[in-house]
């Protein structure tokens, strides 16, 4: 009897717990234990506890009403591994659970516990599930998951729906090997989901509706969770597009991405996917509404340019809105940028011809940033591209040299990237201000006059910020630059349009040798040659060759005929098309023709790099003597 009586007496220190948490309850009666007292795990047992020999186990008074707060020491229980006291009206200060090492199963979902302390979590090295949903925790401030919780390894379910969490969600959850329900909705979370969620085992993720600013930033990081049943996204800030590769999420079934700021086409790997439901309700997803497979799908509230699944969008529609994906889909155009027609008048910056095709892209100082499609060369008709003064980088896709009609493309003070395609039409290229630039390209046919707004932009802002007409430099198609080893310089080369124009520099060549042979015993040899092919248009076809004296800085010109006559001083004019450079002006721009401003050497002299004064790139090339 003796040895009966030790075995089956409640541990004191449970037993004491296990009084504190009747006392403080305003309904004890409901639970039916002994009103004077006796032995919880004695026989008969006590109900709602599950003991092991002399220790309490479990406490499981799911939806019985209790109401009162939980005695604060709760962790005294050291052998507790089920708590279940969901769904009653417990209320107060949640005791701390550190110390707790072999609970594994905690439920305090609806309740109304309103302050949960720091240390919490410590030591629940044997947690696998973890219920706080729906309790009012710290209302005024909100609170935050400690670090504390990576140590439960073994940790399978958290759920914690509207009990005030604040502030990011934590990295370590994404690390966590075991965690595969992960529900944290209705909660205060902000900014994006880590990257160490990146191939994370979850298989339910709920995010969804959090308040204030909400969840923001790429999705991208889902698509790695191949393990994922149910996603749930909705109600947040969420932006960028849906990532391709969501197709890859083959166990998915419930996919909830309504509410957010998600763009772009719908991919094709979505449509495709089996789901049973597909929420992509008030977003700005844009194109043609694909055909889905999802049981049950919404796309209310979108930028699409058709209402019904599988219809196609206008070829126009589809070439800007690649251009628009290419530039990351600034807000001002996707908000603008809907429907089947850019030429309705809603669709900003874009302008379009008495025949409703699109004639002009003006988009200055626009918050475009990204590359430049190649779509736009399907814009047959375009007349001008006017993209000035944002953040774009890349390449100038060879396609755009097939728009015929293209007669402006203003890029400057952009990011632009060499090399740059050959424009089989004249047109005026405008590239100051891109740093990667080493040289201007072809094509290029800078206008006289640079600084015009265009009549048809849609905005009055649109940067004065190309070349005066002083300086400007003609550029025929198809040309290149005679220095573009040289990635150091940026440099504007005028060089010959026609194949008439090219044979005229050779045969002046063999003049200039015959004139200055002729003439070696008067004059010293020339240290400078500057050619300068005319207009195949002037009447006398002249071909002038500027030749800098190394004495006295006079200046020889000689025509096709071999004469020439001397001019002294250097402040002489050259002409050569459309440009206009004196002597002085070369000498300065070079610093007297510096070894330091020196590009490079060839067989036929020096090339030396200039900048003009509205910083208009230059290069001379100055003969040496010794090749005459």
């Amino acid at each position: 009897a003796f040895a009966s009586l030790v075995f089956t007496v409640t541990d004191p220190n449970d037993l004491s717990v296990i009084n504190e948490f009747r006392k403080g309850l305003e309904n004890p009666e409901v639970l039916k234990w002994p009103k004077n007292g006796g032995d919880p795990c004695g026989s008969p047992v006590w109900p709602h506890i599950v003991c092991s020999g002399s220790r309490i186990q479990q406490i499981q008074v799911m939806g019985l009403g209790l109401k009162g707060p939980l005695p604060q020491n709760l962790n005294k229980l050291s052998r507790l591994t089920h708590l279940g006291l969901q769904k009653n009206q417990f209320s107060g200060k949640l005791p701390s659970f550190s110390g707790l090492s072999e609970l594994s199963f905690a439920y305090l979902d609806f309740n109304q516990f309103d302050t949960i302390p720091l240390d919490f979590f410590d030591g629940l090295v044997n947690l696998q599930v973890l219920a706080l949903d729906e309790n009012p925790l710290n209302a005024t401030s909100g609170w935050s998951l400690p670090n504390g919780l990576q140590d439960s390894a073994q940790l399978i379910n958290l759920t914690m729906i509207n009990c005030n969490l604040a502030g990011p969600l934590p990295e370590f959850l994404g690390t966590m090997s075991s965690l595969e329900v992960l529900l944290l909705s209705t909660n205060r979370l902000s900014g994006p989901i880590p990257g160490t969620f990146k191939d994370a085992v979850l298989k339910m993720l709920w995010l969804n509706d959090q308040s204030g600013d909400g969840m923001s930033g790429s999705i991208d990081v889902v698509a790695t969770m191949v393990s994922l049943t149910h996603l749930w996204l909705h109600g947040n800030q969420f932006s960028g597009k849906i990532p391709v590769e969501i197709g890859n999420l083959t166990n998915l079934k419930d996919l909830s991405v309504n509410t957010n700021n998600l763009v772009g086409l719908i991919p094709e790997s979505l449509a495709n996917m089996p789901l049973d439901n597909l929420d992509l309700n008030n977003n700005h997803f844009m194109g043609p509404v694909p055909k889905f497979k999802a049981t049950n799908v919404s796309f209310m509230s979108n930028s699409f340019c058709q209402t019904k699944q599988g219809a196609v969008c206008a070829p126009e529609v589809m070439a800007l809105l690649e251009f628009l994906d290419g530039v990351n889909y600034p807000s001002r155009l996707v908000e603008s940028w809907s429907g089947n027609n850019p030429c309705d008048g809603r669709w900003w910056g874009i302008s379009c011809d008495d025949n409703q095709k699109v004639s002009v892209i003006n988009l200055p100082k626009s918050n475009l940033s990204g590359t430049l499609s190649p779509s736009i060369a399907n814009l047959e008709t375009v007349t001008r591209i006017y993209l000035e003064s944002n953040n774009l980088s890349g390449f100038v896709p060879s396609s755009w040299t097939s728009l015929k009609s293209l007669s402006i493309l203003d890029l400057s003070n952009n990011n632009i990237s060499p090399p740059l395609p050959k424009f089989t039409t004249p047109l005026k290229l405008v590239l100051n201000g891109n740093p990667k630039l080493t040289s201007n390209p072809p094509g290029a046919n800078p206008s006289p006059n640079n600084s015009t707004t265009p009549a048809d932009s849609p905005t009055s802002s649109v940067p004065s910020s190309r070349p005066n007409s002083s300086s400007s430099v003609i550029f025929k198609p198809g040309e290149q630059s005679p220095e573009k080893k040289d990635s150091k310089s940026k440099i504007a080369i005028v060089v010959v349009p026609i194949a008439g124009s090219l044979l005229l520099v050779f045969l002046a060549i063999p003049l200039y040798i015959y004139v200055c042979k002729k003439s070696k015993d008067k004059h010293q040899a020339p240290t400078a040659l500057v050619v300068h092919p005319r207009d195949p248009s002037d009447s006398d076809n002249v071909v002038k060759i500027a030749i800098a004296n190394q004495t006295n800085g006079s200046l020889s010109t000689v025509n096709a005929s071999g004469s020439a006559s001397i001019h002294s001083g250097e402040s002489h004019m050259i002409e050569a098309g459309n440009l206009l450079i004196s002597v002085q002006v070369l000498r300065n721009v070079t610093k007297n023709f510096s070894p330091e401003n020196e590009l490079g050497r060839g067989g036929f002299g020096v090339v030396y790099k200039g900048e003009l004064d509205d910083g208009t790139q230059i290069a001379v090339k100055r003969m040496e003597a010794g090749i005459v």
